[in-house]
């Protein structure tokens, strides 16, 4: 299961990365928030993918001999609230910009002109 992970956490580095190249604002946004979830899933990878009980002691004096690991989990919940923060101002700068000069191309934005 870990295999087929880290291929699809490829995947979405490339494809991000593939949109972060591109001349369209809101495609370098979707590339970014595509980096954002490959970055979450290979965090959920290297927390080891297992089942097993809730990361408590139990109060009935039980030993639970599996859980599941809380950190990966703790820091996934993190960066999914800074990449929504992060998402949110790229969207309103795209947006910004697009009101006051008309274009979402980053080469207008530049003053480059092709010719």
């Amino acid at each position: 299961m870990e295999l087929l992970m880290s291929i699809v956490v490829g995947i979405l580095f490339a494809l991000g990365i593939y949109l972060l190249l591109s001349r369209n604002m809101m495609r370098v946004v979707l590339g970014s928030a595509l980096i954002t979830h490959g970055a979450n899933l290979m965090l959920l990878t290297s927390g080891r993918l297992k089942r097993g009980a809730a990361p408590f002691i139990p109060t009935d004096g039980s030993i639970i001999t599996s859980f599941t690991d809380p950190v990966p989990q703790a820091l996934i919940l993190t960066a999914i609230v800074i990449s929504f923060g992060t998402s949110a101002f790229l969207i309103a700068m795209a947006y910004r910009a697009y009101q006051e000069l008309g274009s979402v191309d980053l080469s207008d934005l530049r003053g480059v002109e092709d010719e």
